[in-house]
């Protein structure tokens, strides 16, 4: 099943988020090799492609797990939760209607 992964910043978190960035998109990769991700990425902080010092505000991760506990183990363990990026992280069953 899909799970849509949540995630809000803390405030000022853009120096922590930038140098755990190799390290979360690392795991992003990992499971676009295994064919279990659909998309990823963050929120802009401002309504730009680059928000530069505003930073962002938060991520989207939609991917495939074989249960609601193994996504949000995975969230759970990410490399910007160590950094103190996140200041929350919601874990929600996703269903996938388009593009087919």
């Amino acid at each position: 099943m899909l799970y849509a992964i949540i995630a809000e910043d803390h405030p000022e978190s853009l120096a922590r988020r930038r140098s755990a960035r190799p390290a979360h998109l690392a795991r992003l990769e990992a499971l676009q090799a295994e064919g279990r991700l659909v998309l990823a990425g963050p929120f802009p902080a401002i309504d730009a492609p680059d928000p530069g010092p505003a930073g962002f505000s938060g991520s989207l991760i939609v991917a495939e797990f074989e249960s609601q506990e193994a996504a949000e183990r995975w969230a759970a363990e990410d490399p910007y939760q160590a950094a103190g990026v996140y200041a929350r992280v919601t874990v929600r069953p996703f269903l996938k209607v388009l593009p087919r």
